[in-house]
């Protein structure tokens, strides 16, 4: 199941209490003040994991505590410090404050870690109020509480080059052309319902991702159909390719398929029209040219004959700089 959004709680641990004791024993008659401080409480620590693609580890877990600090204890004992908790989530991940709308972290690095919830400080218990002029103090101080949170986080896949168009219009068959990816691919009409990431070779060392992101429909950014949640995932590239399906048989209009989807992406963001070139899919005679005359730089071909895919590798490649 591949989940690309959800909301947890963060509680990191609240500090243990001072103690107020003083020494008693034989001999000591004035032992003199001995509460020792309370231990610190555990942070949330939040680190990029390469074993995680989805959040689906957080679906069904949405809460998750540190564990608070020990009190102190007399004779001077400091409380245990709290245990942190570390939670790996997958490379690409944005984490937001939920009440604030603030974004926090966004981790874009293998390995990357950040303290989400820091724990809460331990109190001093009276041994450390103890001066000349005041030997027998009976303050002591709480624990202060550790940071509790609302997260949103939300998975942004990070590729190199974003696949957009119309269901049906070649996406998966495209990507399973350049890389080793193998989506669902059938000889009857369906949609990809989850992006897929496959690794393009070019010569040499020179490779790059690929996402394919389930198809646009009119009215996605209304929420028609898939809507326009999976577009999160195509903001971090740097090259989108446009697929439009010219295949006179499935009676689609190239033109106005197009103009639809390049629609659907300036009401999502402005920017990804800067990214997006066009790659048409089968014949289209006269159609084709009015569409491959709006990008002259657009490489024209079609996936499933495989014409033309070895030029949009190295086009793809060039344009992402890989």
């Amino acid at each position: 199941m591949f989940i690309d959004e959800v909301r947890i709680k963060v509680k990191a641990g609240d500090g243990g209490n001072g103690c107020l004791a003083f020494r008693r024993e034989k001999f000591v008659p004035r032992g003199g003040p001995s509460g020792g401080d309370g231990g610190r409480g555990g942070d949330v620590v939040m680190k990029a994991s390469p074993h995680h693609n989805t959040l689906l580890h957080f679906r069904f877990n949405p809460e998750h505590n540190a564990q608070r600090g020990r009190h102190g204890e007399g004779s001077n004992r400091k409380g245990h410090d709290g245990f942190s908790i570390e939670l790996p989530v997958p490379v690409g991940t944005v984490v937001s404050n939920m009440d604030t709308g603030e974004k926090i972290v966004d981790f874009t690095e293998v390995g990357q870690k950040f303290v989400i919830a820091k724990g809460g400080r331990g109190g001093r218990g009276n041994a450390r109020f103890a001066t000349a002029t005041h030997q027998t103090p009976t303050e002591h101080e709480d624990g202060k509480p550790g940071d509790e949170l609302h997260l949103q986080l939300e998975l942004k896949l990070l590729a190199d080059v974003g696949l957009v168009g119309f269901p049906n219009a070649g996406k998966s068959t495209l990507i399973s052309r350049i890389s080793a990816a193998k989506p669902k691919i059938a000889d009857y009409p369906f949609t990809t319902l989850v992006p897929n990431l496959g690794v393009v070779q070019v010569e040499g060392d020179r490779s790059y991702v690929v996402s394919d992101i389930p198809g646009l429909i009119e009215g996605a950014h209304l929420g028609h159909g898939l809507g326009i949640q999976f577009l999160r995932h195509i903001e971090r590239t740097k090259v989108l390719i446009h697929l439009v399906d010219m295949g006179e048989l499935t009676g689609r209009e190239p033109v106005k398929d197009f103009e639809i989807v390049m629609g659907e992406l300036a009401n999502f963001n402005d920017s990804l029209l800067q990214k997006a070139a066009a790659k048409t899919d089968d014949s289209g005679g006269q159609q084709n040219r009015r569409l491959s005359g709006r990008r002259a730089d657009s490489p024209i071909g079609s996936s499933g004959k495989r014409e033309g895919t070895e030029v949009l590798r190295h086009f793809c490649g060039d344009g992402s700089g890989s």
